[in-house]
């Protein structure tokens, strides 16, 4: 649950400081990366998304998800964005657009 709330965290983080410092058009192939690389760095092959967590319930894969684990996990996602929206907060305390609109 811990790497699910760091995935959850990162993904998070990685969209909002794109859209943050004017590098939104990178979104997705840095999505793409990232989650590929956390797929790797988390046990649960990083699910960071309730609606992939609910999804994943319903596969007889090794990528998928016991239903009596969903909501832990998705708390843990819940945990992670908070976390993740609370540092960019903190990195990027104004938004890019406001920053312009200012000067």
């Amino acid at each position: 649950l811990l790497s699910e709330v760091v995935a959850t965290a990162g993904l998070v983080f990685l969209i909002f400081a794109l859209a943050r410092t004017g590098r939104s058009h990178l979104a997705a192939p840095a999505v793409g990366a990232y989650i590929g690389a956390a797929y790797f760095f988390t046990s649960s092959t990083s699910f960071a998304n309730p609606a992939i967590t609910i999804g994943r319930m319903f596969s007889d894969t090794f990528a998928g998800i016991a239903p009596a684990s969903v909501l832990p996990f998705i708390g843990a996602q819940l945990i992670g964005a908070a976390l993740g929206y609370a540092i960019v907060r903190l990195l990027f305390p104004t938004p890019l657009v406001e920053q312009t609109l200012a000067s």
